[in-house]
């Protein structure tokens, strides 16, 4: 098992074969983005699913959770991650359900299609791409319908007022000795973070609230919700933006995942296919706060339609998932 604070690391790891099953974090994209662009399976599970220690600075924003190249192996591991920790006081008091794979048929099932992020438009590749799997979803007997989340608008600006503020806080927390060391995009946001004063975080805070509350009532309507998981084409290491996309910030190109750590529902990103160049394309899989299992088991009936666009089968296979009782 790889971890450490690199989620894209880990994602390396996986797409390379240098471990089976892989630990991310993800505070606003870093399990599923890294996933998405490395052309593996990485899911951010309900908040509170696997417990975590010490707390983080980003709070209710940060999530830990399994990497790997296959659907049925991220199952497994979250099956042994997830489980009640009293050092873990963000956990609710009870234990989520383990999950099983019981049969899983798209006819009837209801999918909100998510097509547009919060900032820019899709790269015309990458949604060319996820339209495809969206229409072979639709063939396979699934009702889908174009939707836009709720307070889509004023979601970059909230995120910013939580991110900003726990990034501040995390570099406090560093002798500032040793603060030129750390990453600059890093201090960039705590530096922001640092001018937000305690009545600008808890309205966000309030705004928050009540933008949960809509997408617990928005996947009350839907079984799925189903969108790229990156707006953009993988692009050069090493740079937080591609270069002449005029984006100032990974906020920016990343506006199909840092909503769902705000809202915590689980979402899973899967191989999706390759651009002309041969780059990564990524679907994400939403469900309702606590159906992981839900999520899981469609990215896994999904990953038995397309089995080509994964890397390879893994330690799960030919074992599926524990089958349900």
């Amino acid at each position: 098992m790889t971890s450490g604070g690199s989620s894209g690391g880990a994602a390396i790891a996986a797409a390379t074969g240098a471990g089976v099953l892989h630990l991310g974090t993800d505070g606003g994209g870093s399990i599923r983005i890294p996933a998405s662009f490395c052309g593996v399976v990485g899911h951010k599970p309900t908040f509170g699913r696997v417990p975590t220690h010490p707390a983080s600075t980003f709070g209710t924003l940060a999530h830990v959770a399994p990497m790997a190249r296959t659907v049925g192996d991220v199952i497994l591991m979250l099956d042994i991650l997830s489980g009640r920790s009293l050092r873990d006081w963000s956990q609710p008091p009870t234990a989520f359900a383990g999950i099983c794979a019981r049969p899983f048929q798209w006819k009837g099932v209801k999918i909100g299609y998510w097509e547009m992020p919060c900032i820019g438009p899709v790269d015309h590749e990458v949604d060319a791409i996820v339209r495809s799997t969206i229409n072979a979803l639709a063939q396979a007997g699934a009702a889908v319908e174009p939707i836009r989340l709720p307070d889509q608008d004023s979601l970059p600006e909230m995120f910013k007022n939580h991110w900003y503020v726990g990034a501040a806080a995390r570099i406090a927390g560093i002798d500032e000795n040793a603060q030129a060391h750390c990453d600059p995009g890093l201090l960039a946001a705590a530096a922001l973070g640092r001018e937000l004063s305690a009545v600008d975080h808890a309205r966000s805070q309030v705004a928050r609230a009540q933008y949960g509350a809509k997408m617990d009532a928005l996947l009350a309507q839907y079984d799925l919700v189903v969108s790229p998981t990156v707006a953009i084409a993988p692009f050069e290491a090493g740079a937080d933006v591609p270069a002449n996309h005029g984006y100032t910030s990974w906020i920016e190109w990343a506006s199909f995942t840092f909503p769902i750590n705000l809202s915590q529902q689980p979402a899973c990103s899967v191989p999706c296919g390759r651009t002309r160049m041969g780059l990564p394309v990524g679907l994400q899989f939403i469900g309702a706060r606590g159906a992981d299992e839900n999520v899981l088991i469609a990215a896994l009936s999904y990953e038995e339609m397309f089995t080509e666009r994964f890397l390879s089968r893994g330690a799960a296979w030919p074992l599926r998932p524990q089958a349900c009782a």
